[in-house]
């Protein structure tokens, strides 16, 4: 499969490397290195597919039109548009048989797949509660850039990984969420900020920030037959995953904790996965888009 790269940034140059030697050429206005200044002058005959690495607002019509032209596409999250837009580019991956793939990583994170491996075998009975926190260490680096602090700033950055996190793990979750706290500590855009699910089950806790100067990810998922919890990503290694399984009435618990210290694998995988899905063709789904947009819209009014 012949891939291009749109937008060679940091993102960019590091899905080009992951492409391997499926990586034919590049498309950045500003980046002197890339072999394309803008994607119209790239010969559509001269690949299958794209990856699209650039800033949200730019988005929509690149996609508009590598779909139209029936090339497949992975593009960074969040796919920020209206219900209309996405619907669009839905029809015009089903009319042109072209994959229309949003890339969310961390699905592909070892003990995140094992986290949704557990919620899905019962070993935690009814979940009751499940709560995340994501911080970087990044406000700086984004308050210095050109398009990435504005908006809703660090909702949509890592709330949009947290609630495709929670989608992964239990499915359908509803859209009842609400702000607890929207912060602008450092920022222009939201740098820190808390919400909450109301009345879904399992109740959901979200909290994310760019302030955190050592970065660190937790999940502590919480159900009747005991609880999982989920210490730090393998890029930032070691990662740990803890269970414990309860034992009545009131008993210390069993304990099973699984350590990884690697690499972090989830951009080969994702790669791996995203070629796959063209190879298959079947028509993409962009429901869970939809639904993360509808949150975040209703999130980010409220910041």
């Amino acid at each position: 499969m012949r891939t291009i790269v749109i937008g060679l940034g940091v993102q960019g140059y590091k899905r080009s490397r992951f492409a391997g030697d499926d990586f034919v050429a590049s498309v950045d206005i500003r980046n002197p290195e890339a072999h394309f200044r803008v994607l119209t002058d790239v010969p559509v005959s001269d690949y299958d597919a794209a990856l699209v690495c650039t800033p949200d607002e730019v988005k929509l019509e690149l996609l508009e039109y590598l779909l139209g032209h029936g090339k497949h596409v992975l593009v960074e999250k969040p796919l920020t548009a209206d219900d209309t837009a996405i619907a669009r580019l839905e029809k015009l991956s089903f009319d042109n048989k072209a994959i229309c793939y949003v890339g969310y990583n961390h699905r592909f994170e070892p003990h995140f797949v094992r986290m949704r491996d557990f919620v899905v075998s019962g070993k935690l009975g009814r979940i009751y509660r499940c709560r995340m926190f994501y911080g970087n260490g990044t406000a700086r680096l984004v308050r210095e850039s050109e398009w990435r602090d504005q908006g809703n700033g660090v909702l949509d950055d890592l709330g949009s990984h947290l609630l495709d996190t929670a989608h992964f793990w239990f499915a359908e979750i509803g859209e009842d969420f609400h702000i607890v706290s929207s912060d602008r500590f450092e920022n222009r855009a939201p740098d820190h900020v808390v919400f909450v699910s109301g009345g879904a089950h399992p109740r959901l806790e979200f909290e994310m920030t760019l302030l955190s100067w050592r970065n660190h990810f937790t999940a502590d998922v919480f159900g009747e037959h005991g609880s999982a919890h989920i210490r730090s990503l393998c890029k930032w290694g070691p990662s740990e995953f803890i269970h414990y399984t309860r034992v009545l009435p009131s008993g210390r618990p069993l304990e099973d904790t699984q350590v990884l210290t690697q690499e972090d694998p989830t951009w080969a995988l994702e790669y791996a996965h995203f070629k796959a899905l063209c190879a298959d063709r079947r028509p993409s789904s962009l429901a869970n888009d939809l639904w993360l947009n509808r949150v975040l819209r209703k999130l980010g009014s409220e910041t």
